[in-house]
């Protein structure tokens, strides 16, 4: 244990653009590690880039079909044979839920990665929480996730996000935007108590830097109502007035505002605008319908009314913007509730995290090309419930 307690010490200990660095040092020191490499999810999703000074030395490695993938995939060490004897080992870089990337640790031989896996999985979760404190001081790992250039807006809109992923006892949340490296308007947003789960889920107006900015003011609006401790209603209703302020009505924006009980599954909502939901069920997929209200900013002074609902465990709750319901295939073809509900139980057997890229995929198959013309958003919910104490 004195290892791990070394190698932790040495994480915490180090400079921001040094966490690396650190890591190889000390886990050569302390396991024997004969190379160690840290490679970051990009903001597609589609492959994992090495975590190094610019430019990289070494090539991405694939999410799909590697040995690295298969371990961000599954959330599970995964170990490779690589030459003379040696052995690779892939482990998850996480954060409550959030798949950040691999560390892969080179050790000397089979008997190494049995006494080392267990204590080495839990070094790199410790890493994940470094390095999601190293960002504020360095661009490192920022750039190391991304294998195009971002626009503006995308920039704007990808630090504007809370995560992709977070996973707690009562539920496990997972989301994606494509395209990743020239989002517009559509966003999400998230924050938990001991006791509740806020969840905003929005559709924005327009291209570019004005769709960026209009996100900007609305979700900064709500977040500062809820963190004055408004109900969900008076949320909807502060950012309302916000938006409206500034752009007398020129622009708004659609969104669907959730806030849930943890103990207890029930939920209130706010449906101002195009985001709609599905729910998977005992096997049945669901299309949820609310009373539509007004988008943020459309009109002066509009009063919004939270309605009430409850999830039980075991559901699953998918998020989608009319980017995704409205795609049209290249015979005109709107994808609609039927094909979204196929992809639903299609992807039924995996995590919340792995389900809005899934579908995603999917969607990309029905479009007929791999850009789409507008943003698409997905975001599942796998709901648990809070258990009883024994």
């Amino acid at each position: 244990m004195h290892r791990f307690v070394a190698a932790e010490r040495a994480l915490r200990r180090a400079e921001p653009h040094a966490l690396l660095d650190a890591a190889r040092g000390v886990l050569m020191a302390q396991y024997d590690a004969l190379d160690v490499e840290l490679f970051m999810a990009d903001y597609g999703l589609s492959v994992l880039q090495p975590v190094s000074v610019l430019p990289h030395t070494l090539e991405p490695v694939p999410v799909h079909n590697s040995p690295g993938g298969r371990a961000f995939g599954s959330q599970r060490p995964y170990c490779e044979e690589a030459r003379d004897g040696r052995r690779r080992l892939h482990l998850p870089v996480s954060v409550r839920g959030d798949r950040l990337g691999v560390l892969s640790v080179t050790l000397p031989d089979d008997d190494a990665v049995r006494r080392w896996e267990e204590e080495l999985t839990e070094i790199a979760e410790v890493l994940g929480h470094e390095v999601i404190v190293a960002e504020r001081d360095t661009d490192l790992f920022m750039q190391a996730r991304r294998k195009d250039r971002l626009t503006l807006a995308a920039e704007m809109q990808w630090h504007l996000l809370p995560g992709r992923a977070c996973a707690r006892p009562e539920y496990e949340l997972g989301a994606q935007l494509e395209p990743a490296y020239a989002i517009f308007g559509d966003n999400f947003d998230w924050s938990a108590t001991a006791d509740r789960l806020t969840l905003y889920v929005t559709n924005g107006m327009g291209e570019g830097i004005e769709a960026s900015l209009l996100t900007n003011l609305a979700i900064n609006a709500l977040r500062n109502a809820r963190r004055g401790g408004l109900d969900i209603a008076d949320q909807a209703a502060l950012a309302d007035h916000a938006v409206y302020a500034h752009y007398q009505g020129r622009c708004y924006l659609s969104v669907l505002m959730l806030d849930f009980d943890l103990a207890t599954g029930r939920a209130r909502v706010v449906d101002a605008g195009s985001p709609q939901v599905l729910r998977l069920r005992d096997g049945v997929v669901e299309h949820m319908t609310f009373d539509a209200q007004l988008p943020l900013g459309m009109f002066e002074e509009t009063d919004y009314i939270a309605q009430e609902f409850q999830v039980l465990p075991g559901d699953r709750l998918v998020f989608v913007s009319d980017g995704v319901h409205a795609v049209a295939s290249p015979k005109g073809e709107t994808y609609g509730d039927a094909a979204l509900s196929g992809a639903i139980q299609s992807t039924r057997l995996l995590p919340a995290a792995e389900v809005p890229r899934a579908i995603l995929r999917e969607l990309t198959g029905h479009r007929g090309k791999r850009l789409p013309d507008d943003d698409a958003l997905i975001v599942c919910l796998d709901w648990h419930g809070r258990q009883e104490d024994a």
